[in-house]
């Protein structure tokens, strides 16, 4: 009976680290969409720094924007600034399982959000 129940939890830890696996450190190529609806490509460069926190760097056009993210189950968290660090923003991702990240973002106290779809290269 103990058997069981380790097996059991075993392959419970084993499902809930799968989406923090299938995250990974490297570069991903963005799409999105801003609030204001207007579209964007570029680059987003994900670093591990724990076991489940990321450092993440943007590039959109000449704009570098750099962030933290979280991973926790399914989901991807992160939180930026943009303008200089005076619009603090977040965002929150579905992680598929070919690694790609699609989510919506906002800043602080609009009233829109952005959309944007990161796919691993």
């Amino acid at each position: 009976m103990t058997r069981i129940f380790l097996a059991a939890g075993l392959a419970l830890s084993m499902a809930c680290a799968a989406p923090a696996q299938a995250q990974r450190s490297g570069t991903y190529d963005v799409t999105g969409t801003n609030p204001d609806g207007s579209a964007y490509t570029g680059t987003l460069m994900l670093e591990q720094i724990g076991l489940l926190s990321f450092r993440l760097q943007w590039t959109i056009g000449p704009d570098v924007i750099e962030g933290v993210g979280m991973v926790s189950g399914l989901s991807f968290a992160t939180a930026f600034s943009l303008g200089g660090g005076s619009s603090p923003s977040m965002g929150v991702y579905e992680l598929r399982p070919n690694g790609q990240l699609v989510g919506q973002w906002t800043t602080i106290g609009a009233f829109a959000a952005g959309t944007e779809t990161a796919t691993p290269r």
